[in-house]
């Protein structure tokens, strides 16, 4: 349930605290959870590209974790959060059950929908499908969505709905290929279609640090370009679910 506590926090962040009550939960992927949350104001899930806090447990003490918003309605929001890995978000996805309450703090995130591109670059793994498509769902059609994403494995890929007089062209690789950085060599291969463009990456700091520079270097303009880590490899995220930019 939310404190005052968090009221506070999330006053401090210009955001709304509230307590959400898990109303289904399931998964739809092999490394993909699905859980429904019910809200009193799904306002504090913001326009597509912004991200709750959530609170869970790490075994000891509450920490917040970040994620995506897939889907709002009156009074829920939906989140895909990625299994396979011993985080606490995971941990708590996994194990929740119908009725289950957290407290949840938003809207959080400064990437929003460049209104003005003609197409869209989408570039990350499953963890950001919910935030791709979400975002690709308020492309004022016509208009060109492009994912290119690194999966555990291929059943991992939950396609789109379709959204009328968008087109779509989605690359995976492999994320567990050894010796190789799969999304550079996708992005190597992708020719830009005609027009401005503009990319969203988000996904593991290092690698989509890797992936701007590649992009910046084939002519993208720096503010073409919007970069959200979720995570960094071999470290921890922090209490508040930011990954550690510390060099």
């Amino acid at each position: 349930m939310a404190t005052p506590d968090d009221s506070a926090f999330a006053a401090k962040l210009g955001a709304h605290a509230l307590t959400a009550t898990v109303r289904s939960t399931r998964l739809i992927a092999p490394h993909l959870h699905e859980l429904v949350l019910a809200v009193d104001d799904p306002t504090v899930a913001g326009v597509p590209g912004n991200d709750v806090m959530v609170s869970v447990s790490n075994g000891e003490r509450l920490v917040r974790r970040r994620y995506s918003v897939r889907d709002v309605s009156s009074d829920s929001l939906t989140l895909w959060i990625r299994q396979g890995h011993d985080g606490p978000g995971a941990a708590w996805a996994a194990s929740a059950h119908v009725g289950d309450v957290t407290t949840v703090i938003g809207p959080r995130g400064k990437i929003v929908l460049d209104p003005l591109a003609d197409w869209h670059l989408f570039v990350g793994d499953e963890a950001s499908l919910s935030a791709f498509y979400r975002l690709a769902e308020s492309i004022d059609p016509p208009g060109q969505a492009i994912f290119i994403l690194a999966l555990s494995e291929p059943d991992d890929f939950v396609p789109p709905a379709t959204i009328e007089g968008l087109g779509y062209t989605a690359i995976f690789v492999d994320r567990h290929l050894a010796g190789t950085a799969p999304l550079l060599d996708a992005l190597a291969a992708f020719e830009f279609p005609i027009g401005d463009g503009h990319a969203y990456l988000f996904g593991e700091f290092s690698e989509m640090r890797g992936v701007q520079a590649a992009l910046v270097d084939r002519g993208l303009e720096p503010d073409a370009i919007s970069l959200k880590a979720f995570w960094r490899r071999g470290r921890e995220n922090r209490d508040h679910g930011e990954p550690d930019k510390e060099v």
